[in-house]
């Protein structure tokens, strides 16, 4: 019994080499899969049930085919982007501006009234209240 555990252990190993995993992201699409799932143990009407229950399934397929892809690089830029969209939310001491010549990303402190914002990348002046 114990070859046999051994085995399939291998061959799990084998068969992950080169996917992507579990990261932030896949951890969060399978906690709402879950949540939807529980809150449908409530839900009466049949149409509403099929609706969550779909919504659930395919927040759980979705976290399951990011797991298992080959596409690492991808994964990983879909996970980056969610941590800065989080990192963002949190973020109440500062605000975020697009450069509108460049699209660069510029971070200015909250609270400072109607201030003018130089872009790091291209040196565009243009004016915002923060």
């Amino acid at each position: 019994m114990k070859k046999i555990g051994q085995r399939l252990s291998q061959a799990f190993r084998r068969f992950m080499t080169g996917r992507y995993g579990t990261d932030k992201l896949n951890n969060l699409l399978l906690g709402l899969g879950l949540i939807t799932c529980l809150v449908n143990l409530f839900i009466r009407d049949i149409t509403v049930g099929l609706a969550l229950t779909t919504v659930s399934y395919c927040f759980m397929l979705l976290a399951l085919f990011r797991c298992f892809s080959r596409n690492t690089y991808k994964r990983y830029q879909e996970n980056r982007k969610y941590l800065l969209l989080v990192e963002r939310i949190r973020d109440r001491e500062h605000r975020y501006f697009t450069c509108p010549r460049c699209r660069q990303t510029v971070r200015v402190p909250r609270g400072k009234g109607k201030i003018a914002i130089t872009c790091p990348k291209c040196k565009e002046k243009f004016t915002k209240k923060v």
